[in-house]
This record gives C-alpha cells, structure tokens and sequence, in this order.
C-alpha cells in the first residue's frame, strides 16, 4: 500500500503552469486537499493577464477567514480594498524577494495580479470548500473576461510598475 504523501515537485508546478498557460483565465489550480477536508491547500498557477474578480473570505464564527499566500515561482502583487473599492494597501510577494509569503486577515477584501509568467503560489486556507458560500465578491467590480475587467488588472498593475 503506497504511503500518504503528495510531493511538490517542479515537474508538477510546470504541468500545473502549463494548464494555466492555456486555460481561457490564465490560471490553474492544483488541490492536495479533498473539498470536504477543513484545511485547504493548493497550488494556485497565474499568469500576467488574469483577472481576480476583487473578494473576501468569510466564514462562519467557529471558523476563520484568513488566507495565506506563499509565492514559491515568480511573483505576485496583492492589493487590498476598502469596502468602496479603493485600493487601501499593496504588497508585492516574489519568490526571490524580500517578502515571500503574506497571510491576510478574515473580511480583507483582495485581488491578485501576476507580475511574472508562470507564477506558482501555494495557498493555504480554511475549509472545507464550498464554491457557493467561499467568496464574497466586491460588487463595484465587473465579472470576469469582461473590457471593463481587463481595464482594470491595466490600471492595478501601474502599482507594481
């Protein structure tokens, strides 16, 4: 009987970035988690041109909402939004730079922007999943594969130029 272990490796994190290369979001997930297990955790593969749709995380009162990002390839800038929608904080996590790795709060609402092709984050995460209930997005901004979404990842991006 094979033993419980998932490895992480660099041939896993290409293949994952492959798929996101030429995935219509430019993105890829990759879960070592089950969606009913209580601990998500997952390779999340963005390339320069996705969209995150600006959200948040809550969760019920016996639970927690943070998130943690750890950029393992390439590099990610995060910004982090008022209830307006205006951009209050931004971070730029790299894998070779200063900051690798950011842990945001319950109730942050938040967007990511890949700065680097193949860009390979490990997030971790409380569960379990459920795609109803996991994001509470910022209604001021438009749906995915939208002008008006690609406008502004144009506009975001000026922060980490």
């Amino acid at each position: 009987m094979p033993l419980p272990i998932k490895c992480l490796t660099q041939p896993l994190m290409d293949s994952i970035a492959e798929q996101a290369r030429t995935s219509p979001r430019q993105r890829q997930n990759y879960n070592f988690h089950k969606h009913h297990e209580t601990v998500q955790r997952f390779l999340n593969v963005l390339q320069p041109g996705t969209y995150v749709r600006p959200h948040r995380h809550m969760r019920p009162e016996e639970k927690s909402g943070f998130e943690f990002f750890l950029v393992l390839q390439g590099a990610i800038g995060i910004l982090i939004l008022d209830e307006s929608g205006a951009v209050i904080h931004t971070e730029k996590i790299s894998a070779t730079g200063t900051t690798r790795g950011v842990e945001l709060g319950e109730g942050m609402f938040h967007t990511l922007i890949a700065l680097e092709p193949d860009t390979v984050m490990f997030e971790l995460k409380e569960g379990p999943y459920v795609p109803m209930d996991d994001k509470d997005f910022l209604q001021a901004f438009p749906l995915e594969n939208t002008r008006e979404a690609q406008q502004w990842l144009e506009t975001w991006k000026q922060y980490f130029e």
